[in-house]
């Protein structure tokens, strides 16, 4: 049995002008977790813990969210994507990186690898936004002004129903989770950028065909070594997506988590942990 890496290190680093919280833990081939929307490097705290030996873990607050400064310009996909870029080169790392990204964050890292192609050893998408319209109508209603900002209120209630919605098991949405996610939430900035990030993506329809269609045929091309994990229980995007990914990206691999929601990376930690690093063990 292999030892558990130390416990994460934490830190700040300026990525092109914007304040971003980052940590690190392991040494070895670079590996990056990106988050989703409104959520926060806290999501990977169970991953930083099980990724063994051999790896290099960072996981990053994206630019306005978590406990990172927000971008100046304006929210898009190709903005996050040059941020992350931005994060690798600040913190030194040239090589190539395993790339990891649940719900946005999926979304995301399909977009750095697009635009920077060296800089991606792999994928794998964990719920990953972009491979259907369908997503949850809590989400959809943002798009409706000035409804938006109403949903986005930083109450105790609205957060107990937004992090029991991710989960299958209630009991994960612990007392914790959402003292942590109402502090976030109580952020100055933080309902600006959310509707900000949402509003680019998505309308009251779902997510957007135009840069779906297009990312998806560009990540197809690049045939990267590509892992693609859902959770069958997914009440934000739902697991029909997987079929969409499939068909979009055939030369990946695929798993489908029973009883499981948006997020796999705590909700089967051990799972997903022993699954990634078979992953990377035959990417390599």
């Amino acid at each position: 049995m292999t030892d558990a890496p130390a416990r994460p290190r934490e830190a700040r680093v300026d990525v092109r002008g914007v304040q971003a919280r980052y940590r690190v833990s392991g040494e070895g081939t670079p590996v990056l977790l990106v988050h989703g929307i409104g959520r926060s490097l806290e999501d990977w705290t169970e991953q930083h813990a099980l990724l063994g030996p051999g790896y290099a873990v960072h996981s990053v607050d994206l630019p306005g969210f978590g406990r990172s400064e927000p971008l100046r310009d304006a929210y898009s996909l190709p903005a996050l994507a040059s941020f992350v870029e931005g994060f690798l080169d600040a913190v030194g790392i040239a090589e190539p990186v395993h790339l990891v990204g649940n719900s946005l964050g999926g979304a995301v890292v399909m977009q750095l690898s697009v635009q920077a192609p060296g800089r991606a050893r792999s994928l794998a998408l964990l719920n990953s936004a972009g491979f259907g319209r369908e997503v949850a109508l809590a989400l959809r209603l943002l798009a409706v002004r000035p409804l938006g900002r109403l949903l986005l209120r930083p109450t105790w209630a609205n957060v107990v129903r937004s992090e029991r919605s991710i989960f299958h098991d209630p009991a994960l949405a612990t007392a914790e989770r959402v003292e942590l996610a109402l502090s976030l939430a109580t952020q100055p900035h933080a309902s600006r950028v959310f509707l900000a990030t949402a509003r680019a993506l998505g309308t009251f329809r779902g997510i957007r065909p135009d840069w779906r269609d297009e990312l998806l045929a560009e990540v197809a091309a690049l045939g990267l070594p590509t892992l693609v994990v859902w959770g069958d229980k997914d009440l934000i995007l739902p697991h029909h997506h997987l079929e969409a990914a499939r068909k979009h990206l055939p030369h990946a691999a695929f798993r489908l988590f029973p009883d499981t929601g948006h997020m796999p990376q705590i909700e089967r930690a051990d799972e997903l942990a022993g699954l990634l690093q078979d992953f990377w063990t035959a990417a390599t």
